[in-house]
């Protein structure tokens, strides 16, 4: 044990749950992977297991930290390791400054690197390793992970590795965790949030239970490796989530933009209503019909003011933010030449999907019926099923530039409302 043996068992015994000792016990394969929901103790045990290996690790080889940039290194893992509410005396054995490509962990030499595209590889082409550890495994590119194994040369050399689950046609699924050659030199250590219920507070697992439903509740809380098919948004129920009245709109948060030059442009106008629920209380949406001539990008923004002038039942609306399409760089130019104040939109697409699902499955989003473009949108918009094929989770793109528009002024603007908004039944 990296300290004394009875006091590491003692610290164990007090802080970790025997799901998680046992892992840490049996982690002796070539690739040790937690894999599961989220808050479920993974990491925690994964990172302890870890910190036993590098203590006596071969000295022959490199030792390597891996995640899909260094800045999510630092805040998944080391981090933890360095906190002594979480490892107690073992803190003391990491050290690691923000950004940094070394740490030392027991006084070893240990790489921090970010693999966030196919080149990553080329960052341990050529090096021997005695160890890695792989935070969230499937945010990788594939021929990193290749690459990866084939630098385990030293005798000994392992792997601890976490994810959560993906698409059960994802390369880490089917090439490693599925095949029977692979899994003979792996051991895999499934968790689900409440095998970690005796260390979480129980209104913080309702919570991750509410704020996840359909394909990410499974993947998440159950921790199922599922596909994203059929409908995206198939938790939103017209009958209950549509209105025809408005409450009070306490503040504006924000407008978001797909902007489109050949396709439609598409704008919603989002509110924090007196209720403390978000509403969709406008859109605006312009569709070059037969024989229509496509608009220029000053007469487009132009639109958009003059919209936001005169919204119906509201006059003029100036929200907190106006969120634009990142790609859409020229057309933020002219917004800004116009009198708006816009901002570039956070794009990741399956974390705003996730937020979005997550909003409208608690009543806590909901849409004017005054936005029938946008209704339309959420009732086709689906997974497209040949990149699930080949592991991915991507939305068909097709009929999205609303649905876009939504994710874009909900996701981007985040941290204005989380804390205002009403907590989910």
């Amino acid at each position: 044990m990296p300290t004394s043996t009875a006091r590491s068992t003692q610290f164990l015994l007090e802080r970790f749950t025997p799901k998680q000792i046992l892992s840490i016990g049996a982690a002796n394969r070539r690739i040790n992977l937690w894999e599961g929901a989220v808050s479920s103790g993974k990491t925690v045990a994964s990172l302890w297991a870890w910190l036993m290996f590098v203590e006596q690790a071969p000295t022959s080889g490199e030792l390597v930290m891996v995640g899909k940039t260094r800045e999510t290194i630092y805040r998944n893992a080391l981090q933890l390791l360095m906190n002594p509410e979480r490892f107690g005396e073992m803190a003391a054995q990491t050290d690691y400054t923000p950004g940094a490509p070394t740490a030392r962990i027991f006084g070893r030499l240990v790489h921090i690197i970010g693999a966030n595209d196919i080149k990553a590889e080329n960052k341990i082409r050529g090096m021997t390793c005695a160890g890695a550890y792989v935070d969230e495994a499937t945010l990788l590119p594939e021929p990193f992970w290749d690459m990866l194994l084939t630098r385990m040369r030293v005798q000994g050399a392992r792997i601890f590795a976490t994810t959560n689950p993906d698409s059960p046609t994802h390369w880490l699924k089917a090439k490693f965790i599925d095949d029977p050659v692979q899994r003979a030199s792996m051991k895999v250590f499934p968790f689900t949030i409440d095998d970690n219920a005796a260390f979480l507070d129980d209104e913080y697992i309702a919570h991750i239970k509410a704020s996840n439903v359909g394909l990410f509740y499974k993947r998440f809380v159950l921790g199922q490796w599922v596909a994203a098919q059929g409908a995206i948004y198939d938790m939103f129920d017209s009958t209950t989530q549509v209105v025809d009245i408005l409450p009070q709109i306490r503040q504006w948060i924000s407008v978001g933009i797909d902007y489109g030059a050949t396709n439609p442009t598409h704008a919603v106008l989002i509110g924090m209503g007196e209720d403390r629920r978000l509403y969709v209380a406008s859109e605006y949406r312009y569709a070059k019909s037969s024989g229509s001539l496509s608009l220029t990008q000053a007469e487009a923004s132009r639109r958009i003011v003059q919209w936001l002038d005169d919204v119906p039942h509201h006059g003029r609306v100036r929200p907190s933010y106006v969120v634009v399409d990142p790609s859409a760089a020229s057309f933020v130019s002219q917004l800004r030449t116009d009198g708006l104040n816009p901002t570039a939109a956070d794009n990741t697409v399956i974390d705003g999907i996730r937020l979005v699902s997550n909003l409208l499955a608690n009543k806590q989003l909901l849409i004017h019926s005054s936005c029938r473009e946008l209704l339309k949108e959420l009732n086709s918009y689906t997974w497209d099923p040949k990149a699930a094929l080949d592991g991915q989770d991507a939305p068909l793109k097709q009929n999205d530039h609303g649905v876009d528009a939504l994710r874009y002024a909900l996701k981007t603007t985040r941290l204005l409302w989380k804390n205002q908004i009403r907590r989910a039944a």
